[in-house]
């Protein structure tokens, strides 16, 4: 089984968005200077393109919190949730400076985290009941491995091993300096502790070395459709094998039927396009040093509000290029 990460501790998150926090708004927001201070306002957070899913909400709450930790959020829809163009996702209240100059950290993050719930979520759908698990990798956005983990999860991929600490996993360049795959897997045998081992094959004739040599979990790398196949015959249920290597929603299908017990996917944290979401102010609700209320209906905002999202800010993918 692969791990799953649960929703992270409260630190963990406080940590990614006070670095976020300081990166943008560094010695003061100078545009939320142009409001009043005392001034309170409602927003409603909006997601404009369909089929996404809802993932990030202690990061975008953490935000606001850090920010003025007077701030109210109430949410209308869950992480893990499927989202429609136009669905009203929250609604928050609070000092209308504070709100500006969260709101950015506060997008960016739910919208990197939902974009990896979303792509996980269609690599899962589209190997369902085809035998395989979807799992992730660590090629993660640096900085966001724990967050985008929790991601996947929430999209329904499982957990591969969270980092170099609480996994052996023996590839190529590994086998290269150590003299062969016998050795590497008797050298990984003596640190590995408890952890579970895996060593990544390139052909069958290396499957074969690493079975005679004991391997419990094998990864094929790059492996052809026809040759997992006969890597899952030649296996004959001796070891868990997991399929990785250039895998995308066209193949995943394929792949999965031909007897895999994993398929591990970089795509999930790295190939991903930002999930399209707007924050906006309520008009009439915005006064100075009044009440601003939560609990209005925010589906019924849209027709009056102003759009105060900057869109411009940040890049429509995400990528990473950091090693498996």
């Amino acid at each position: 089984m692969c791990k799953s990460v649960s929703l992270p501790a409260g630190g963990v998150v406080r940590e990614l968005v006070a670095g976020a926090l300081r990166e943008d708004v560094g010695g003061g927001d100078l545009s939320a200077g142009l409001v009043d201070a005392r001034a309170r306002a409602v927003a409603t957070l909006f997601c404009r393109e369909g089929r996404a899913v809802l993932c990030g909400r202690a990061w975008f709450e953490e935000a606001f919190r850090q920010v003025d930790a007077a701030v109210e959020v109430r949410w209308l829809r869950q992480d893990g949730d499927t989202l429609a163009a136009g669905d009203a996702v929250c609604r928050i209240a609070g000092r209308a400076r504070a709100l500006l100059t969260a709101e950015r950290v506060a997008i960016n993050l739910l919208q990197t985290l939902s974009a990896t719930a979303t792509v996980a979520r269609r690599y899962v759908e589209a190997a369902a009941g085809a035998g395989a698990r979807i799992t992730d990798t660590r090629k993660t956005v640096p900085g966001l491995r724990v967050a985008q983990k929790y991601a996947a999860a929430v999209g329904g991929a499982r957990n591969h091993r969270i980092g170099l600490f609480d996994q052996v996993l023996i590839k190529e360049n590994h086998i290269a300096a150590v003299g062969g795959i016998a050795e590497a897997l008797r050298r990984a045998r003596e640190v590995a502790n408890e952890s579970r081992i895996e060593i990544e094959v390139e052909n069958l004739t290396q499957l074969r070395e690493a079975l005679t040599a004991g391997a419990t979990r094998i990864m094929l790398d790059n492996f052809g459709v026809d040759a997992l196949r006969e890597a899952v015959a030649v296996t004959a249920g001796r070891a868990e094998l997991e399929a990785s290597g250039n895998i995308t929603l066209d193949d995943v299908r394929e792949i999965a039927q031909t007897g895999v017990d994993l398929i591990s996917i970089g795509a999930l944290t790295k190939h991903i396009q930002a999930v399209d979401f707007s924050l906006r102010f309520d008009v009439g609700d915005v006064d100075a040093g009044g009440d601003a209320d939560v609990t209005g209906d925010g589906d019924t905002a849209n027709a009056n509000a102003a759009d105060v999202t900057d869109d411009e800010d940040v890049p429509a993918t995400a990528t990473t290029t950091a090693a498996p």
